[in-house]
């Protein structure tokens, strides 16, 4: 681990905190949530930074505390653009498998890349993304409805007044615009799964505020063919799978570099104009098809509204989520991405928080 790095981060962030006592329990737990092995409870980082002694009072700054985690979000998300240039927003899912019902957000949840229910938590993350690294700055819980109509667990978990239930595609949409909307700092193309949630609301909602996306979308979903020139032109709604397939003719072959593996790659690929059907204004969209095997099935579907973008560019960009996949795997479990014990909707936050800025000094210590 860098001390350069940790001690740059811990000045450029922490002076956000207005009190010393504040900014000294944030440099304990970054330094704690770094050294300590195995679960990152707040017992185990108290451990590796001053003992049992300052364990209370580490357990009072991330639970009951009332500092705001949002401005050092938004400092670690502009510290990552100044430092890394990152070129895309990736959202990625968190499952949190966790037993008992107490805390916030625990309840039954479908993982679409396990295929299974598990009971646990699930969020959402967007990780600033580059080709040689990536890292999370900004998270959002999936709350379901029984933690927000309950007002004895509501209150229980501190669960905010103003927060509504939301679909993990829709939490996926409202941690991006939290950040557009909130955040000083340029927008970024945005890659996010939506081959379970509905296609036509997320993506309005992203249109409708300047974002750019690339959705990966499941084989059947309908879409409109919007190019006369192309097959299918007039056949009304049509599953994507079927789209991609009626223009394999199309198909370019496009080289790109697997930036994980460090190997040249090239894949074909193709993108239809295309549009969602059912919507009031319909918006031009393309729709990004790829072959990993020429002789195989379509391996990726992709939405975007990035109509000029070159096919290069488009597949170029959905290959970041394999950097963020590498990341996570190699550094989120070793930072405590999944490990707040506690109860409460904030303190979670608060965790996570400090969670993502020791993901951050890590793998800038690990690509430096």
């Amino acid at each position: 681990m860098s001390e350069v790095v940790v001690k740059e981060l811990c000045a450029v962030l922490f002076p956000l905190l207005s009190r010393r006592g504040r900014r000294l329990r944030a440099e304990q737990y970054l330094r704690g949530l770094l050294s300590a092995t195995g679960r990152k409870s707040i017992r185990n980082i108290a451990a590796q930074v001053g003992g049992p002694g300052i364990e209370q009072s580490l357990h009072h700054f991330i639970t009951s505390s009332a500092w705001p985690w949002r401005p050092l979000r938004a400092a670690l998300a502009g510290y990552m653009e100044n430092t890394v240039a990152p070129v895309a927003w990736v959202v990625r899912p968190l499952d949190i498998p966790k037993a008992g019902s107490h805390s916030v957000g625990v309840d039954e949840h479908f993982a679409p890349h396990l295929g299974q229910v598990y009971r646990g938590q699930q969020a959402q993350g967007v990780w600033l993304t580059s080709p040689e690294l990536s890292a999370p700055v900004n998270w959002r819980m999936v709350v379901p409805e029984p933690w927000i109509t309950d007002s004895g667990r509501r209150k229980q978990a501190d669960v905010p007044g103003d927060l509504r239930p939301e679909s993990r595609e829709e939490c996926a949409v409202s941690a991006v615009l939290q950040m557009v909307q909130g955040w000083d700092m340029p927008a970024r193309p945005v890659l996010l799964d939506m081959r379970q949630g509905p296609v036509l609301a997320a993506t309005s909602r992203l249109s409708t505020a300047g974002v750019s996306f690339l959705a990966r979308v499941s084989p059947s979903c309908r879409l409109l063919v919007a190019d006369p020139a192309s097959p299918g032109h007039r056949a009304g709604a049509l599953a994507a799978q079927r789209v991609a397939n009626m223009v394999t003719g199309r198909r370019t072959p496009v080289p790109w570099h697997d930036v994980v593996r460090g190997t040249p790659r090239t894949t074909t690929a193709t993108t239809v104009p295309v549009v969602l059907p059912g919507g009031a204004r319909p918006r031009q969209l393309s729709l990004l098809a790829e072959w990993a095997d020429p002789a195989g099935p379509c391996s990726g579907l992709w939405l975007t509204n990035m109509t000029s973008a070159s096919l290069f560019s488009l597949l170029r960009l959905s290959k970041l989520e394999d950097r963020t996949e590498t990341d996570f795997a190699r550094i989120g479990s070793r930072a405590g991405l999944r490990d707040f014990a506690g109860r409460s909707f904030c303190g979670w936050h608060r965790h996570m928080t400090l969670a993502s800025i020791a993901h951050t000094a890590t793998a800038l210590s690990t690509n430096g």
